[in-house]
């Protein structure tokens, strides 16, 4: 399965943190009713045997939907699922060991938050890139900010199609048009809300717009 850029317009990132006595199963459904287009099933804490059960689950999931489903960082994992592909921070395996590993056939992200970083992760093979934070985030403690002229830079030095990560909302959405991107990944802006099918759908909507403004 082949990264279309259209299946990377609102690309949903789960996180446990939010489940408050739901379960991220019910979660990632009513993010896709809502029209994520992308799922990224991400476990910090979780340990092998119940990341295994629980990425199972969600990739039939992603599957009735037909959506993309990639897991954060944890390349066995995805190879013994089967899952779309994986995606790797800077820190984590580089792109194209991870495509020795995984196939041709498989998907794979990279974070990137220098042109540099871009150039050298499209070089060894990855399909998209994720660039952030581009807003302050509470999500991820390390995330560095990338200002709006490196996100355009980014997106003009490399020919893979490009997201943006990092403390995006409805509220500041709007302000990424005209940087190249082609579509957002969030967490909190649709796993921390209490009507998830809502979030993503308002989401979605303000994307198109951003995307073609």
């Amino acid at each position: 399965m082949k990264c279309d850029k259209k299946d990377l317009l609102l690309y949903a990132v789960t996180d446990r943190h939010w489940l408050n006595g739901r379960t991220l199963y019910s979660q990632v459904e009513e993010a896709l009713k809502g029209g994520a287009t992308f799922i990224q099933l991400r476990e910090k804490e979780l340990d092998e045997e119940h990341f295994l059960e629980e990425a199972k689950e969600i990739k039939e999931l992603c599957r009735r939907y037909q959506v993309p489903f990639v897991i954060n960082d944890n390349v066995e994992i995805a190879l013994a699922v089967d899952a779309d592909g994986v995606h790797v921070g800077q820190s984590d395996m580089e792109a194209g060991d991870v495509r020795a590993k995984l196939g041709p056939d498989k998907i794979i992200g990279v974070s990137a938050q220098t042109v540099e970083q871009a150039v050298m992760a499209e070089q060894n093979g990855a399909d998209y890139l994720g660039v952030g934070a581009v807003f302050p985030t509470g999500s991820k403690a390390d995330a560095l900010e990338v200002s709006h002229d490196t996100l355009k830079a980014i997106c003009k030095a490399v020919k893979i199609p490009v997201i943006a990560i990092g403390g995006i909302s409805k509220e500041n959405i709007l302000e990424l048009s005209g940087s190249g991107i082609c579509g957002i990944a969030v967490i909190s802006a649709i796993f921390a809300k209490d009507d998830i099918e809502e979030a993503a759908r308002e989401l979605r909507g303000l994307t198109e717009k951003m995307v073609t403004a």
